[in-house]
């Protein structure tokens, strides 16, 4: 039988998949597992296995593509919820926040002055190139 202490002590740590997927920095679990094997997803800045154990107070960094988050665990939960409960399971940085924000205001300038790609060649666009090709 166990003792009323140890049950609380597990119920307050989580496996770092979990908490990953049910804060909704991932769809699934699967893909969050992935990303601690890949170091995308790390503790206290230091690569772990999925199931290290997540409490309150670690640090938390996750990067995917080129952004980062780096966050405080306020809540270890297992249960995956609303975006409202998720959010409320971390608190991020302001650095991070800034650095965010940063780059995705870069990425959106970027985009504004790329060329106008048309998409896919036409039937029309083919058959040129075909005879440009073919000439002697």
């Amino acid at each position: 039988m166990r003792r009323a202490g140890a049950a609380a002590s597990e119920a307050a740590r989580v496996r770092f998949d979990k908490w990953l997927w049910a804060a909704r920095f991932y769809r699934t679990r699967s893909l969050a597992a992935q990303a601690i094997e890949a170091g995308q997803a790390r503790i206290d800045g230091e690569r772990v296995k999925p199931a290290h154990a997540v409490q309150a107070g670690t640090q938390v960094s996750v990067r995917r593509q080129d952004l980062g988050w780096q966050v405080e665990v306020l809540e270890a939960r297992d249960r995956r919820g609303s975006a409202t409960i998720a959010a409320s399971m971390y608190r991020e940085s302001p650095e991070s926040v800034a650095e965010r924000e940063r780059k995705l205001a870069a990425r959106k300038a970027m985009g504004s002055n790329a060329a106008d790609v048309p998409g896919r060649p036409t039937k029309r666009d083919r058959r040129k190139l075909e005879d440009f090709l073919a000439e002697p």
